[in-house]
């Protein structure tokens, strides 16, 4: 059997002020390049003719748009602040007609609070009206997803909790300021991997570029993506002085990775989903 192929789609580059920001005059904010406008943080993965897509942005309906995304099949969640998790109405139109509710996952505490700040979505006693058909799921262990191997990876987010995601060669780390060594030991070995670097300067609770670019460093993927970078970090300026195999991350960018179709690619054995 032939390798499978994971197409990896970087939806939102940005951070929750999303660039430009509003009001601003700086001069990334006013350069006027695709490459300097980045929505809220994001990625789909698409395999096997499924759409999994890590975090709702804000910016979801755009995206979605600017991309022709037609169905959505899961959702990832990373966790609950609002950036990540306020485009969850814009799921409604991907609801398709017979098909089961769109599984979506989080950690114990993510799923608790979607429940309960989203309650017109998953309350069965709310009024009748047009919303997303969920289903909630816990990422607590490795499990099998359309037949993707998915691996929840516990980060630090400041002093709060996220989770990253290895699926196959691929990581997907958005939102983190430390990696513990629990989910640092399920690191190795990546072909691809996308990760917080929201600054130049020091942030509570996001890598800073050089942090990223010793986390990069350590695990050594063929090919590392910075995201959720603030209008602090100007691509023309900045790019070029990333070392070989590190590139900003920019909305609408693809990687196509291969899966092996063994399954070798799943970092530990996997329960059925």
């Amino acid at each position: 059997m032939s390798p499978e192929r994971l197409t990896v789609t970087i939806l939102g580059a940005g951070t929750s002020t999303v660039v430009p920001v509003p009001g601003c005059s700086c001069a990334v904010c006013t350069s006027g390049l695709p490459e300097n406008s980045r929505t809220r943080c994001s990625a789909l993965l698409s395999f096997a003719g499924r759409n999994i897509l890590i975090d709702a942005s804000t910016d979801l309906r755009q995206q979605a748009l600017r991309e022709g995304i037609t169905r959505i099949d899961a959702v990832l969640f990373t966790h609950t602040h609002a950036d990540h998790v306020h485009g969850i109405d814009d799921l409604r139109p991907f609801n398709r007609r017979g098909e089961p509710a769109i599984a979506v996952y989080g950690s114990a505490e993510t799923i608790a609070t979607l429940r309960r700040r989203f309650s017109y979505i998953f309350d069965a006693g709310a009024e009748p009206g047009y919303r997303p058909r969920l289903e909630t799921r816990e990422a607590s262990a490795p499990f099998r997803l359309f037949g993707l191997p998915i691996e929840p990876l516990p980060l630090r987010h400041g002093s709060g909790q996220c989770l990253g995601y290895r699926i196959g060669p691929f990581a997907y780390l958005a939102d983190c300021s430390a990696i513990p060594k629990s989910s640092w030991d399920l690191l190795g070995g990546l072909e691809a991997l996308v990760i917080d670097a929201l600054r130049f300067r020091p942030h509570a609770t996001h890598f800073t570029i050089a942090q990223a670019l010793k986390v990069a460093e350590a695990l050594a993927p063929k090919r590392t993506l910075l995201t959720h970078l603030s209008h602090d970090v100007d691509y023309p300026r900045h790019a070029p002085d990333l070392p070989p195999g590190v590139e900003l991350a920019r909305d609408g960018q693809s990687l196509s990775l291969l899966l092996d179709a063994a399954g070798k690619d799943t970092p530990k054995a996997a329960a059925g989903n």
